[in-house]
């Protein structure tokens, strides 16, 4: 069976090796037919602490790391910088 891959946002990095990311999905209201949006936050296992609050990511699934990490991060999709950030790479 294949591994789920899914794509966030970091909204926390604060703990060692993990991140924690919210994705978002779309889904139509069963009665009202308006499209509305739906999230859920995931922790995923981050080895190198390489990744940042802000990015977005693509997770995948994988065997239990620990009592709440069943993902871990795949690749860095687009990174949000900030303005002091660019200016100090200039």
């Amino acid at each position: 069976m294949p591994k789920r891959v899914l794509t966030g946002m970091i909204v926390s990095d604060k703990t060692d090796k993990t991140v924690v990311v919210k994705v978002e999905r779309k889904v139509k209201h069963p009665l009202y037919g308006k499209i509305i949006r739906r999230s859920k936050k995931y922790h995923a296992h981050d080895e190198g602490n390489e990744y940042r609050e802000g990015e977005t990511v693509r997770i995948e699934e994988t065997a239990p790391i620990s009592k709440l990490k069943t993902w871990k991060v795949i690749e860095r999709v687009n990174t949000h910088a900030t303005p002091a950030e660019t200016a100090a790479e200039a």
